[in-house]
């Protein structure tokens, strides 16, 4: 398995072609699948939490997909964040208090760009390395190992040179639940309207 990023290429790819060993067994591409597993994971958590998710037809502005609440908070009605989804099997990338990630500069910037009229964030999700499943599914119901941890773009920006690379550290206590998530909402419409 590979690391995904939105299409084919992985994460510091090399642009060659796939060949079999990066196919699942039905023949679609590992990256393309665990694209869809990132934010099917996604999805999950935001409709238990009761928001709702905007797909993007492009990712030409860096995001996946935007969550959108429905709640009046104190500053605004429907806060709205964008989201930039990656997905690895990698453990070694998850550190005592932070989970490591490498980014491209080109996309590392977009996301961190200071005039975003809509906050961004990234979400990194750990999934179960081959040959044990994503999903474990029985009678009593639905269980996966995987987790997704977060980190807000205001967070992550640097200001600094970045030469083709920049590591970015999502820490360990962002872990992606329904209520995470929810505080996330509120702190968006909880906020100043001159601070949006």
């Amino acid at each position: 398995m590979k690391e995904t990023k939105r299409g084919n290429m992985a994460e510091g790819g090399t642009g060659e072609e796939m060949g079999e060993q990066d196919l699942a067994e039905g023949q679609i591409p590992i990256t393309a699948l665990q694209e869809h597993f990132s934010v099917s994971f996604t999805r999950m958590i935001a409709y238990a939490a009761g928001c709702s998710i905007k797909t993007h037809e492009t990712d030409f502005e860096g995001v996946d997909i935007t969550i959108v609440s429905s709640t009046e908070y104190r500053g605004f009605y429907g806060p709205q964040f964008e989201l930039q989804l990656k997905c690895t099997y990698q453990e070694s990338l998850l550190k005592d208090d932070s989970m490591t990630w490498k980014m491209k500069a080109k996309p590392f910037r977009k996301l961190t760009r200071t005039k975003r009229y809509i906050p961004a964030y990234l979400g990194v999700l750990l999934i179960p390395r081959e040959p044990e499943p994503w999903l474990h599914i029985n009678e009593y119901g639905l269980y996966t190992r995987s987790r997704m941890f977060w980190e807000s773009a205001d967070n992550l920006r640097y200001d600094g040179p970045i030469n083709d690379y920049h590591t970015v550290h999502l820490p360990r206590r962002n872990l992606f639940t329904g209520e995470q998530l929810l505080g996330i909402m509120k702190s968006i419409g909880d906020a100043e309207r001159s601070l949006r």
